[in-house]
């Protein structure tokens, strides 16, 4: 593993092939910069350490992403691949992958009728329905969300849902007791 003196280290000879590269002379650099030739020398050479005081107007005049210079690591797959379950006659593809705290979740909800008996658990769960129409019982209410909508409730409430008139997909936020979703809404305009 690179230490952070093994990146500074490799930054002057990255600086000087990128001028190179470029037939950028450290005068020309230096106009463009505001960097004196002598520092941008140093630089180059390993004899001056790099700061970001140095590094964000050649990166500018270099036109390349800061981390160009330096040299950064590159950032890993971000892509989560979900493994669809079965679980009690939907479709759940986790969309998070660390333990505890709030889980994200893609379901696909058949129309089930009858519809079975509310449950009850410990938790809060935010839905929002992305295609389709959803079935909630949620203590004693029976409510249809519409594509766009959404609902939050505490799942200690007795609770049940799926597909109305067939099937729907749902984005669900589940968090343990006492996590809510909290959104950022800008103040009206009066």
């Amino acid at each position: 593993m690179e230490t952070t003196e093994d990146v500074l280290a490799e930054v002057g000879p990255r600086l000087r092939r990128l001028r190179q590269e470029r037939n950028v002379t450290l005068t020309a650099l230096a106009e463009a910069t505001g960097i004196s030739v002598s520092t941008l020398s140093r630089l180059e050479s390993g004899k001056r350490r790099p700061s970001l005081e140095l590094l964000l107007p050649l990166a500018q005049a270099h036109h390349v992403p800061l981390d160009e210079l330096v040299g950064a690591p590159e950032v890993g797959d971000p892509r989560i691949r979900p493994r669809p379950r079965r679980m009690h006659g939907m479709t759940v593809l986790p969309l998070t992958r660390r333990p505890g705290g709030v889980q994200a979740y893609k379901m696909i909800i058949p129309e089930r009728t009858p519809p079975p008996e509310p449950k009850t658990h410990e938790g809060y769960e935010w839905l929002y329905v992305l295609n389709g129409r959803l079935r909630l019982f949620l203590a004693g209410r029976d409510l249809v969300l519409e594509t766009g909508e959404a609902a939050e409730f505490d799942t200690r409430l007795p609770h049940w849902f799926g597909g109305a008139g067939g099937t729907v997909e749902v984005l669900s936020l589940f968090g343990p007791q006492g996590e809510r979703l909290h959104l950022r809404a800008r103040p009206r305009r009066t």
